[in-house]
């Protein structure tokens, strides 16, 4: 595909134009993926989660510059709350990141999510490979800053961090149910503001009970993004985690474990889809719908004859064969 080799040549425009296909769910993503598997694995994804408010945008504007001072290039996702009208990202990231715009080393694009409870719209996946076979050395995921059920980003990324304010303090035992197991780093921002030297105790005080992981103790780091206070040291950790997920040999478990999780997601998604089509069609369904709506059957039963009524099944096999289903 013309688009595909002019990416991997380095055209910038190819690359933003394979995104959007990849936004679009277009039917011929997954072809164009497969073509570039021999040019993925190189660049490392850094995920950013956390609270709302939290300064993440800010965060990421400073690891950036530190990463191209290093000689990096540099995709970021950063994942904006949907627009409730157009289903569109709202805040518009790449305004708050004017400096890097004009880099051609650093690559920005800003996505909606859709709705996802997870954080994440389903399609990131995609165009984090994207950036990666274009070559970009470090691709930074930024979450919405939903709350504490944004859990996906731990499904693709290699090193995560969690954001938290001295503003969220007294919340801090929610954590254990949720941000606080797949945090790599923890990264107290804002931390000119009362509250912060207690809050950083608080976690090192929680991350102290048994980890995930026996080679990695994860710090808690104060920082102030927009003071650039503390981000060199940040850096420095991403490194050292990288290595020591390197060393133990992590790196290729977890991706080796994210693949699966995808392709096992990609399948219970697809057939979802298939037979919420179905229905649609489907006599018999109508036909418990019926008995539902009379308040013959109630819904659990209702729900549960239809799914052992073996014609039900056929009918939807002999769509699929016959290609209707699609």
């Amino acid at each position: 595909m013309e688009l595909v080799s002019r990416m991997l040549s380095g055209d910038r425009n190819a690359l933003a134009r394979l995104i959007s296909l990849a936004e679009e769910e277009r039917p011929e993503v997954p072809d164009i993926l497969e073509s570039l598997k021999d040019h993925l694995g190189r660049g490392y994804l850094i995920g950013i989660t956390g609270v709302p408010g939290g300064g993440k945008s800010t965060l990421v504007d400073r690891l950036t510059r530190i990463m191209r001072g290093k000689g990096h290039s540099v995709g970021i996702i950063a994942v904006d709350p949907s627009s409730p009208f157009s289903g569109g990202a709202l805040l518009g990231d790449r305004l708050r990141m004017q400096q890097h715009c004009m880099d051609s080393e650093v690559f920005i694009r800003s996505m909606a999510t859709r709705g996802a409870h997870g954080g994440l719209p389903g399609t990131v996946r995609s165009v984090a490979k994207l950036m990666d076979a274009s070559g970009k050395d470090y691709i930074i995921i930024e979450t919405a800053g939903v709350g504490q059920t944004e859990l996906d980003i731990m499904k693709i990324a290699d090193t995560i961090l969690v954001v938290l304010t001295p503003e969220g303090g007294d919340s801090i035992q929610s954590l254990k149910a949720g941000l606080l197991e797949i945090a790599d780093i923890f990264v107290v921002n804002k931390a000119d503001r009362p509250g912060s030297e207690q809050m950083v105790q608080n976690l090192l005080s929680l991350v102290h009970s048994p980890t995930r992981y026996p080679w990695w103790q994860t710090p808690v780091l104060p920082v102030q993004a927009a003071n650039d206070v503390g981000v060199e040291e940040l850096w420095c950790q991403i490194e050292k985690h990288r290595a020591a997920k390197e060393e133990m040999g992590f790196l290729v478990s977890s991706r080796t474990d994210h693949r699966v999780q995808e392709f096992r997601e990609r399948v219970q998604d697809e057939l979802f889809s298939r037979i919420c089509r179905h229905l649609d069609r489907s006599g018999r369904f109508a036909k418990y719908l019926k008995k539902v709506q009379a308040h013959e059957t109630g819904p659990s039963k209702a729900a549960a004859d239809l799914l052992n009524d073996n014609a039900f099944w056929d009918e939807w096999y002999r769509e699929e064969r016959e290609g209707r289903g699609g």
